[in-house]
């Protein structure tokens, strides 16, 4: 049996929850092994409906759910996490959920600086979530970081905190800030250490404990490859990796575990914040999209930008995170319309491109190359089968994948779990 990890192939937003929650129902484990609380899954169980920013989607199910260290942990985000999916009736514990102790944590100095940031730069803003994310990751690459760890020893701070404090210390007084009030910040985590160090271990042995007892990990990504920090639209990016290589340092498990690699197709284009999107429709049939795909951010609520597949964003996604196979979501988005378009190359300035180009200017002139398909009457919503799929639906999917040059291993036909068509399953490599 196969680990599998999934990824979104596209801008976030695939549809990930739905298949991870599929997907955990048949793991051991559940790993999250980058990105914070900025994520957002939803996931439809029955009449019930549940929203996770950090929590691994296996928790749902009661499998083993792990934060890994490529994570950054906002404690009081991630206790009030707990505590609604508590109320909701999902049993959370030391035996079920377990956090890295060398997990960076996210502070409220760094929403602080987000918000200060964001606020600055006017029309030139990234449109982040305001959470804190990048300046989090930014202290654990600069090394000063304080880390789940340390909760367990905030007596021995001084040193640790005295460098933290004068990096912030001098970006908040360049915005006109106070500096961090240092006992505050001590005395609130203080607080939330107990809450927190309760459910922190080494991950990296447990994780080696579960795979050496042949259990089967599924590793779960956030946001998507195109948000990477690496390959996506920078500097319109998410501050970590997100392409299916992080699984390995972001859990404390070898690149040879990561197994099949399933990456998250949303059969149209999406996009939530600023940034480049050749696909973009700003028209009726953009409007229509996203109100029939419910198209709001899980963490912001944000209206989602809307647009036709984009085939060559797809393929590079796929390519540069070595996907296995795709799982192809909302279809069902488009049924009943007249006529469906992929985009299959660019323009730019009279050449044609089969690749995104990496600088932000290039990004926003090239000009898409549309391919032109008839649509399909009748519905695909809650298809669980190739027979239960219009003719001209199949013909859309198999030219999808023809594009991308990956196979489809998994359809999508509505936000409940069983409304899934296998083709290729993913623990079975």
């Amino acid at each position: 049996m196969a680990n599998v990890t999934v990824i979104g192939a596209q801008w976030g937003d695939e549809g990930k929850g739905k298949i991870v929650d599929w997907l955990a129902s048949r793991a051991d484990a559940v790993v999250r092994f980058q990105g914070g609380h900025n994520a957002g899954h939803t996931l439809v169980v029955g009449e019930q409906v549940y929203k996770l920013s950090l929590l691994p989607s296996g928790i749902v199910t009661g499998t083993l759910s792990i934060i890994g260290n490529g994570v950054v942990l906002d404690p009081w985000a991630l206790k009030a996490e707990i505590e609604k999916l508590t109320a909701q009736g999902v049993e959370i514990n030391a035996d079920n959920f377990a956090i890295a102790d060398n997990c960076p944590l996210i502070l409220p100095l760094h929403r602080d600086l987000d918000g200060l940031r964001e606020t600055a730069a006017g029309s030139g803003k990234i449109g982040t979530t305001g959470r804190g994310i990048g300046p989090a990751y930014e202290d654990k690459v600069g090394r000063r970081a304080i880390r789940v760890c340390d909760l367990a020893h905030l007596d021995k701070m001084g040193s640790q905190l005295d460098r933290l404090c004068a990096h912030h210390d001098a970006l908040r007084a360049g915005f006109g800030q106070p500096s961090v009030d240092r006992e505050a910040l001590i005395a609130e985590l203080r607080e939330i250490a107990p809450y927190v160090l309760q459910f922190a271990q080494p991950v990296w042995k447990r994780l080696n404990q579960v795979r050496k007892a042949g259990a089967r990990i599924l590793f779960e990504g956030a946001q998507g490859v195109l948000l990477d920090v690496d390959h996506g639209t920078y500097p319109f990016v998410t501050s970590s990796n997100t392409v299916s290589g992080t699984a390995a340092s972001g859990s404390g498990l070898g690149p040879n575990a990561t197994g099949f690699v399933l990456g998250i197709v949303k059969a149209y284009t999406t996009r939530v914040g600023s940034g480049p999107f050749p696909t973009e429709l700003e028209d009726a049939v953009g409007q229509r999209l996203g109100e029939r795909g419910h198209e709001f951010g899980t963490v912001t609520g944000r209206k989602r930008r809307c647009g036709w597949f984009d085939a060559v964003l797809v393929r590079q996604s796929c390519a540069i995170s070595g996907v296995t196979g795709i799982a192809l979501t909302k279809v069902d988005v488009l049924d009943g319309m007249e006529k469906v378009k992929i985009c299959t190359g660019y323009r730019l300035r009279g050449k044609v491109l089969d690749y995104f180009p990496s600088h932000a200017a290039d990004q926003a002139e090239v000009e898409p190359i549309y391919e032109e398909m008839d649509g399909w009457e009748g519905t695909t919503a809650g298809a669980r089968s190739w027979a239960d799929l219009p003719a001209q639906a199949i013909k859309y999917i198999q030219r999808v994948q023809e594009l991308i040059e990956t196979p489809v291993a998994l359809v999508s036909t509505s936000p409940e779990r069983e409304d899934t068509i296998l083709v290729r399953d993913p623990f079975v490599d």
